[in-house]
Parts: structure tokens; C-alpha cells; sequence
């Protein structure tokens, strides 16, 4: 084997080790927003829990954030709450640096 393969290996494992981490950190955010939009609709720790894991199936729907903003407006909205589409954006910008923190700490 040569240095070139080496190497080439090497950036191939950073890749994969860096999307790993990107992933996780992005299911992470989706839960504590999930948990986020659940205190805001004074949902009992039970169903909290419970709508944090449909957050994160949400955002398999399509590529980007769009459908989990979407779909925390949408119930946010149907739940009574008062809220916009840039505070749901704020939301996950705080909670997608306390994702990575959280995994930081973990590692």
C-alpha cells in the first residue's frame, strides 16, 4: 500500500466520521426542539416525549429544515400557540448549538 492510499483512506474515515457526526447532531436538535415545542403546548412529559421522536421522523421527509419547520408551526399553531416561523428558525439555531455541545461533551 502506498502513502497516496494512506491517505486516501484517511480522508475517506474523516468523511464518514464527520457525516456520522453531522447526522447525529441534527436528530439531536430535532429531539430537544421536539421537547422545546412540547413545553410550549403544555404537554405532559409522556406525550413530550412522544412528540420529540415525530420532530425527528419529520425530518426525514425531505432534504433541509424546511418540513421540520413546518411542522412545528403547524402544530404549534393548531395547539394555540402564537409563534412565527423565524422564532421556530431561532429555535433551531439555539437548539442545534446545544446539539452539538451535548455530543461534544459525550465524546
Amino acid at each position: 500500500m502506498t502513502t497516496f492510499d494512506d491517505r486516501e483512506r484517511a480522508f475517506e474515515t474523516k468523511f464518514a466520521r464527520d457525516e456520522d457526526l453531522a447526522f447525529r447532531i441534527i436528530a439531536r436538535r430535532n429531539r430537544l426542539l421536539g421537547q422545546w415545542a412540547a413545553g410550549l403546548m403544555k404537554l405532559t412529559p409522556e406525550e413530550a416525549d412522544a412528540y420529540a421522536k415525530t420532530v425527528v421522523h419529520a425530518d426525514l421527509e425531505e432534504a433541509g429544515d424546511g418540513d421540520v419547520i413546518r411542522k412545528l408551526v403547524g402544530d404549534l399553531t393548531a395547539a394555540g400557540v402564537d409563534i412565527g416561523e423565524a422564532e421556530v428558525r431561532e429555535a433551531l439555531d439555539k437548539q442545534t448549538v446545544e446539539a452539538r455541545r451535548q455530543l461534544m461533551e459525550a465524546q
